[in-house]
């Protein structure tokens, strides 16, 4: 039976005052010390330090992972949840809620930190090594690490629940089609379909909701392009796997500094690209002005260009493209129709379905404009029943496809 004294030595013990009593060891070496020299530390702390003895063994080696992550892992307690492959994003909604979305599905977790000092840490961690912070003066940060993960956090004066961060994971291993296949996101007539499409240079635009797959399927048809073409990757941030092409230029876009100096946007980037002999250009996504440099790059010869955008459904997604276009530049609305008519040809739409699915839910050609309306020529739909299946309709604009000698 435990003495009241040695009840409440254990019920004071917390992880912060384990780890900081880590941390003080650490500190006292005064050469660099390594991964496997802290872990001592950290087991020999856990394993015999009165404050610790009563708990259940389980619960020390659980405890000596947790203050392992917060001395040397630049995620504390979300390191493990960073190294799961299976974990595609973290959702931290303050101190004390954290989320995970699991093989598409998602789950709130079993821990927490101890307060939001600590998730403070984190986040200004992850933003000094971009070279950015993160204070009252810019509560937002959107950033990408090393590993290709991207982040958004957002300081606790604009997020009335605490400090928010985001960190959006991407699979180290490149999903390929015939991968799309087996999980039936895409039928294989489909597949054949836009694999002759993207060789033969037609420009294709992917639309969909957040999160409904719409880079990870602009990789997949990257690996289409033929291996012998110059190909200009623009990006917000750096999220494709470009692997099977020798000639590739990548380029990502760049945040002002605390000076307001030293910004450079999409625009920018597909201007400078234009000056590259490309072939083809990607762009990442559009998501305002950028729209008009990627219409008009579409349209002076850069055949086979590729690039994603959020939409509801190919006619929302071409409205939301006028729209954008509207908005950077003062052209009539029949110009840029027509600007957007001559270099999209065609629309290729993701969706997540109500099992948390992600599908390709059209295929549809840019026919052509009447009566204020696009024509839209649908080549695949998605049935619940079937699956994608082709329509029956032909592919109205086989020039392209003649001219690198492909048939359909």
């Amino acid at each position: 039976m435990l003495i009241e004294s040695e009840v409440q030595t254990q019920r004071k013990v917390t992880i912060k005052e384990i780890t900081n009593a880590v941390r003080a060891v650490i500190n006292t070496r005064t050469e660099e010390i390594t991964d496997e020299e802290v872990l001592s530390i950290i087991e020999d702390f856990v394993l015999h330090d009165s404050r610790t003895k009563w708990y259940p063994y389980a619960k020390k080696i659980k405890l000596t992972e947790t203050v392992f992550n917060i001395t040397r892992r630049e995620l504390d307690i979300l390191q493990p949840y960073a190294d799961d492959n299976e974990v595609s994003e973290i959702m931290v909604n303050g101190a004390k809620k954290i989320f995970v979305e699991r093989n598409g599905k998602i789950e709130k977790l079993p821990i927490l930190f101890e307060d939001r000092e600590d998730l403070e840490e984190i986040i200004r961690r992850l933003a000094a090594k971009v070279h950015r912070e993160i204070n009252e003066l810019t509560p937002i940060v959107d950033a990408r690490l090393e590993d290709g993960s991207r982040i958004n956090a957002v300081y606790r004066n604009v997020a009335l629940n605490g400090p928010i961060l985001t960190i959006r994971k991407f699979p180290k291993k490149k999903i390929t089609m015939e991968e799309l296949i087996l999980k039936d996101s895409i039928s294989e007539e489909a597949s054949a379909f836009l694999k002759k499409l993207v060789r033969s240079g037609y420009n294709i635009f992917i639309s969909g909701g957040t999160s409904s797959g719409k880079t990870t399927f602009l990789n997949v048809l990257s690996d289409c392009i033929p291996r012998e073409e110059r190909v200009i990757v623009i990006e917000d941030s750096a999220e494709l796997q470009i692997t099977k092409i020798d000639n590739v230029v990548r380029m990502e876009t760049k945040n002002a500094n605390v000076q307001g100096k030293g910004e450079v946007t999409v625009r920018d980037l597909i201007k400078a690209s234009l000056r590259m002999r490309p072939d083809r250009i990607i762009v990442g996504e559009v998501r305002g002005g950028e729209v008009v440099d990627m219409i008009q790059a579409m349209n002076t010869g850069h055949d086979g260009s590729l690039s994603t955008g959020h939409g509801n459904s190919p006619e929302g997604m071409l409205r939301r493209l006028e729209a954008m276009f509207l908005s950077a530049a003062d052209f009539p609305m029949e110009a840029i129709r027509s600007q957007i008519l001559e270099a999209i040809d065609i629309i290729v739409h993701l969706g997540r379905l109500p099992n948390k699915s992600r599908k390709i839910l059209q295929i549809v050609e840019i026919a052509g404009y009447k009566n204020e309306k696009y024509i839209i020529n649908p080549l695949f739909q998605y049935q619940i029943s079937r699956g994608l299946i082709a329509t029956g309709n032909p592919l109205n604009n086989q020039i392209k496809l003649e001219m690198r000698g492909g048939e359909l």
